[in-house]
């Protein structure tokens, strides 16, 4: 998952807490997304950030639109196009 073990532990816990355990989780795509929000907007952006993308990728695997892990990836790609273009470096 990540090279933080105790935040990998935590992504356990959490995903079986919420009865999700085989739910994709990139870490590291998460939290450089984050990273770019709190950097590019304000700081709390990023948890702002992450929770909307999380939802976006929910909806649309709840909609049948793409897997689960389709669904994260494309919320997390458009997200980070978002946030190129708002910081004026787009991909």
């Amino acid at each position: 998952m990540s090279e933080m073990p105790e935040l990998d532990e935590w992504v356990t816990e959490l995903l079986k807490g919420l009865e999700i355990p085989e739910a994709p989780v990139d870490i590291d795509a998460i939290l450089g997304m984050a990273g770019v929000a709190a950097h590019s907007i304000i700081r709390p952006a990023a948890p702002v950030t992450t929770y909307v993308a999380g939802f976006a990728a929910g909806l649309a695997a709840g909609a049948g639109m793409a897997d689960d892990k389709a669904s994260m990836q494309g919320a997390t790609q458009r997200v980070n196009e978002l946030l190129a273009r708002r910081s004026g470096s787009e991909q």
